[in-house]
């Protein structure tokens, strides 16, 4: 599973399949991060090119490292908003 980051490929700021050439993220990732991984409604919804790929919304790396533009938080407090999810839940981040 990947996800499409180059603005001016048909797939940009969506889900593809590996192989793929274009720009992309990879997101089954052997560090962990996307392990649980909500996409945010960045640029998604209305897609428009060259307006930024997806922010995730997933694990923060030990020592809390800064992330490349998504949002992070620790396993334990994802794993205390994660029942309170579902389909068409709103997550807005102030």
């Amino acid at each position: 599973m990947l996800w499409c980051d180059q603005p001016d490929d048909a797939n940009y700021n969506r889900p593809v399949k590996a192989p793929f050439s274009k720009s992309h993220e990879k997101m089954k990732r052997d560090d962990g991060l996307y392990d649980v991984c909500l996409v945010m409604d960045w640029n998604v919804t209305a897609r428009a090119r060259n307006r930024g790929s997806a922010i995730f919304f997933h694990l923060i790396r030990p020592g809390y490292q800064p992330t490349e533009g998504c949002i992070a938080i620790h396993p334990r407090d994802m794993n205390r908003i994660l029942p309170y999810l579902r389909k068409g839940t709103v997550v807005r981040v102030l």
